[in-house]
């Protein structure tokens, strides 16, 4: 599998705004992608502008097909004014 962990943090003011609009890419991911097998947001404790994104495609190749996709796109065009800082890094999953 290729993993995917995404960090996000939010300008404070759309915080509420990403969340819904996070949630809701999360579930198109998962509905309309069959490659995209796990997509679990999740919000830091301390700081509820901090979101991790812990997202499994089946390869590589899956995961630019999300990336092109037009939800992902969308949503990318909307959200990317509200982001302070993006950091995303990709994973290989080992089973032994």
């Amino acid at each position: 599998m290729f993993v995917v962990t995404v960090n996000f943090v939010i300008v404070p003011e759309r915080r509420e705004e990403f969340a819904k609009a996070m949630y809701e890419q999360a579930t198109n991911s998962l509905d309309l992608e069959a490659d995209c097998h796990v997509f679990e947001v999740s919000v830091d404790t301390d700081n509820e502008c901090s979101f991790f994104l812990y997202e499994k495609y089946t390869d590589a190749a899956a995961f630019n097909v999300h990336l092109e996709s037009r939800h992902f796109i969308d949503f990318n065009e909307r959200v990317t004014p509200w982001v302070e800082s993006k950091t995303v890094r990709t994973w290989l999953e080992r089973t032994s």
